[in-house]
């Protein structure tokens, strides 16, 4: 009986790495100085859901089928996040609130079922669904129908070059200054970046958008968006890694301004851990894991062009920017756990957040194969 007790016991090994997973996965609040912002709050929480819960129950229209169905929709999202609140894991980082992390977590298993959902819809039946979320994407024209790409190559002038330093330009270099404070390595960007521009060569002919003259991708996209982006971002990540990190305690500042202060730094990372992806002794599964990282990469921003050219909708639609902000913020905990388990040896599973995201990143090969079939 004793033997088979001690045979039970966690081993140091089983600690170990119960430890390691536990920091990607599960990070704890240091130092907590302000309980009441840390404190679950549950009967708080019970009784707001419920009193809101009522609310919307007795204040309904009956004959208002349509406002009943939105509104259901909302609040049956605003119920998960409150549970994603109360039962799902920090996942890496704790900055500027855990909670903020679990509700990210909360989306991304509803974006995940969501897509789950529409795997068993036809295109009609997709469109439909978009209608009555938009009514006005009925009348929604594709960018490739109304304007030309890749014309008159040979004319150069300044108000050409000009003119495509618009909001798409200054998003397409704040999105690879972030990309880069996300994947944190020179190398792995600049492959990233050039790959994606021969991607696009791969697929203008299904995608118009891709087609741009030789000086706009080779000069404005890889040098100056995207390079100038990655340059942004790996400086920043060059002065986070100098830093000292050493937070005072709000009890610690008598000062208003320190206070304030203390207050906006709540907003920038605990710590910072220095990245390197490659290493001279690597072994061959962490090779093809980076170079499954950057192929799922190239799937995630494919699956976002396919998408606007299937369905119809525009860059600036609110489908479009906010499913672009969606998996930036799941993407920051993913790219961080999937680091940890590609070169933690003491890490041996993947992270929940890693987890949810590669099961998305299946359906993007998914809809990709149906949106390629369906424009042919």
């Amino acid at each position: 009986m004793a033997a088979a007790a001690t045979s039970r016991a966690p081993g140091k090994d089983d600690t170990t790495h119960k430890l390691h997973f536990r920091m990607i996965n599960e990070q704890q609040v240091d130092d907590i100085c302000m309980d009441v912002f840390y404190k679950p709050h549950t009967i708080t929480l019970l009784t707001a859901t419920v009193l809101s819960l009522m609310y919307f129950a007795f204040t309904r229209d009956d004959e208002d089928l349509d406002n009943n169905l939105r509104v259901g929709v909302v609040v049956v999202v605003s119920f998960f996040l409150v549970i994603s609140v109360l039962a799902f894991p920090n996942g890496p980082f704790t900055r500027p609130h855990p909670a903020i992390w679990r509700m990210v977590f909360g989306l991304s298993v509803l974006y995940f079922l969501f897509l789950v959902f529409v795997i068993f819809l036809n295109w009609d039946q997709v469109k439909t669904l978009m209608y009555w979320l938009d009514p006005n994407l009925r009348y929604a024209t594709r960018e490739a129908d109304i304007m030309e790409y890749a014309v008159n190559c040979t004319v150069i002038t300044q108000e050409r070059i000009l003119s495509h330093f618009d909001i798409f330009a200054f998003g397409h270099f704040a999105g690879w200054a972030m990309k880069a404070l996300l994947i944190r390595s020179y190398g792995l960007c600049w492959t990233i970046s050039i790959t994606w521009e021969l991607t696009e060569l791969f697929f203008m002919h299904l995608l118009p958008n891709f087609a741009e003259c030789w000086w706009d991708q080779v000069i404005l996209d890889i040098l100056l968006c995207n390079g100038g982006g990655i340059w942004l971002g790996m400086t920043a990540c060059r002065f986070l890694e100098m830093r000292t990190y050493r937070w005072a305690s709000f009890k610690e500042i008598h000062t208003t301004t320190g206070k304030l202060k203390r207050v906006v730094l709540q907003f920038t990372p605990a710590s910072w851990t220095y990245v390197r992806w490659f290493d001279p002794k690597s072994s061959f599964q962490r090779l093809a894991g980076i170079y499954l990282f950057m192929i799922l990469w190239q799937l995630t921003e494919l699956n976002t062009f396919f998408l606007k050219h299937i369905f119809v909708f525009q860059a600036s639609h609110p489908l479009s920017w906010c499913r672009l902000i969606l998996v930036g913020a799941i993407t920051a905990p993913t790219v961080r756990q999937y680091y940890a388990y590609l070169t933690d040896t003491q890490c041996k599973r993947f992270g929940t957040q890693c987890w949810v995201f590669g099961h998305s990143s299946h359906f993007y090969v998914y809809m990709g194969w149906c949106g390629m079939n369906k424009i042919k």
